[in-house]
């Protein structure tokens, strides 16, 4: 079936598009030995590609190999890191790496931090370091990005957790009787936590 879809594209490569959003569409979700099969079958694909199809596919295509690169399981991470090791796949990347990184590079980033599998934060770090080579000033940017997006999560989480501190110490500590506190309709909770 997969040589069969790439001899249709080789005659009618305008259909590209269409074929892709049809993987997408069926894009096993449970069985990772059906994901690392979908993985060679767009390999397969992307080797007969042309450039104006590809520009075409970018979006939905490198979504989904970042999610496959964020797979826990190690082989569909594997398959989809060895994208970068297709010399005319990272030549298509390259003239689009504009519209590849800031996809592909968050998801790059924090595997090269949290995976379990050593190989694949290996192969991440050859991946982000062929991205640094393409695009220095841009990888640069994303870095940057990456880190504020990050503090601002993490400020965030800690802002919910202070809040969850300060609503359990109010259920510990219940208003008194005989001054309950008023509510109005458009008021945040928040109004109503003390802060000792």
């Amino acid at each position: 079936l997969a040589y069969c879809v790439v001899q249709f594209i080789e005659k009618d490569s305008s259909l590209t598009p269409q074929v892709f959003d049809a993987l997408l569409k069926f894009w096993p979700r449970t069985c990772s030995s059906k994901e690392v099969m979908f993985l060679g079958e767009v390999e397969e694909i992307l080797d007969i590609i042309e450039p104006e199809q590809f520009k075409k596919i970018i979006d939905p295509l490198f979504r989904q190999l970042a999610k496959c690169v964020s797979s826990p399981h190690f082989q569909v991470a594997e398959r989809a890191l060895y994208f970068w090791n297709n010399e005319y796949i990272l030549s298509l990347i390259e003239d689009t790496s504009a519209q590849v990184m800031p996809i592909m590079f968050p998801a790059l980033y924090r595997i090269s931090k949290e995976h379990w599998n050593q190989t694949i934060v290996a192969l991440v770090y050859n991946v982000l370091k062929t991205f640094m080579e393409m695009n220095g000033k841009l990888f640069d940017e994303l870095t940057s990005t990456y880190k504020m997006e990050r503090q601002k999560e993490r400020k965030r989480e800690k802002d919910r957790e202070d809040l969850w501190k300060r609503l359990e110490q109010l259920e510990l500590n219940p208003p008194d009787a005989n001054n309950p506190p008023r509510i109005f309709p458009n008021t945040p909770l928040t109004q109503f936590i003390q802060v000792r």
